[in-house]
């Protein structure tokens, strides 16, 4: 079974706070060299995952530099793909081609057996993707992968989603995220799935809008609208259902977290151009009136 496994610097000895962090990181993820930009203790935290075909990780620390230079590449060879999802703090990644800066929102998929310098001056979180080289082979269609690539689009936002919510439920889609990084890394390739998961994204970031039909979907993922259609079709549920499904379930969880709300308030919050429709539509999803919902948690 998946299980997260947490590894931190708190209450670790000042002195060996950074090697036992080097230590974690060499068995966990990726061998690397730590270091600090002044005199102030390290301090990090990691949440492990390891999945059937990759591993992926949430890191944070306060301001410090990594390296994997050709030595430690030598003695600890990773023989994957690293992909680092910035969620906080800005990040400059020095490789042989040059320099990369990577800002919240931002994806970098780099090799990890070619040699990089990480730094992160104001701090550090991201979530940190390890792929064995073989599965990437296998959902990319590459061979490898020849220089780093940092990527900010839907793809890149719905990867850091489906990660982030890997780490708080392992039972996740791991399919769909290797789909996902093998339509980053090479758009020609088959990647159905990732068209879905990003269908799926941009649908739920926009509920409220009453005119999210399958052309806006489809022009906003870069689809037709007869793959998108064949696309849900293949999913068992068509597009205009998913989308009252969404709907009506983000409709139960305002009403739960928020008994003072009205139904017309939460019918236009989550994309319903009538109350009534709403109403109707809630009760036949629920059994209850929308009003029932809200008053028993009112209670």
């Amino acid at each position: 079974m998946n299980r997260l496994i947490e590894f931190s610097t708190a209450g670790l000895p000042a002195e060996q706070r950074i090697a036992l962090w080097e230590d974690h990181n060499r068995s966990a993820l990726i061998g690397l060299r730590c270091r600090m930009l002044s005199e102030s203790l390290f301090d990090g935290t990691e949440i492990n995952l390891q999945l059937d075909r990759m591993h992926v990780a949430r890191v944070r620390g306060n301001a410090h530099v990594v390296e994997r230079p050709a030595e430690v590449i030598r003695r600890n060879p990773a023989d994957a793909i690293a992909v680092y999802l910035a969620v906080a703090g800005e990040a400059f990644f020095y490789h042989d081609d040059g320099v990369v800066t990577l800002r919240p929102g931002q994806v970098l998929i780099c090799d990890a057996d070619r040699p990089f310098l990480r730094g992160f001056s104001r701090g550090l979180e991201e979530i940190a993707i390890k792929v064995p080289r073989a599965t990437f082979r296998e959902v990319s269609g590459l061979d490898e992968l020849r220089a780093p690539l940092v990527r900010e689009d839907l793809s890149a936002r719905t990867l850091a989603k489906l990660a982030g919510r890997a780490l708080r439920d392992p039972a996740a889609d791991e399919a769909t995220l290797l789909s996902l990084l093998a339509a980053m890394v090479n758009p020609g390739h088959e990647v159905g799935a990732a068209h879905l998961a990003n269908a799926h994204a941009f649908i739920d970031d926009h509920l409220t809008e009453i005119g999210l039909n399958a052309p806006r979907v489809a022009g906003a993922i870069g689809v037709s609208e007869r793959h998108l259609s064949r696309l849900f079709a293949a999913s068992g549920v068509s597009l205009p259902r998913f989308v009252l499904s969404r709907r009506l379930e983000r409709a139960h969880a305002l009403l739960t977290a928020s008994p003072g709300a009205t139904i017309a308030g939460v019918a236009a919050a989550c994309g319903f151009g009538s109350a009534t429709h709403f109403s109707h539509a809630f009760r036949a999803r629920f059994g209850l009136r929308a009003s029932e919902v809200r008053a028993r948690h009112a209670r």
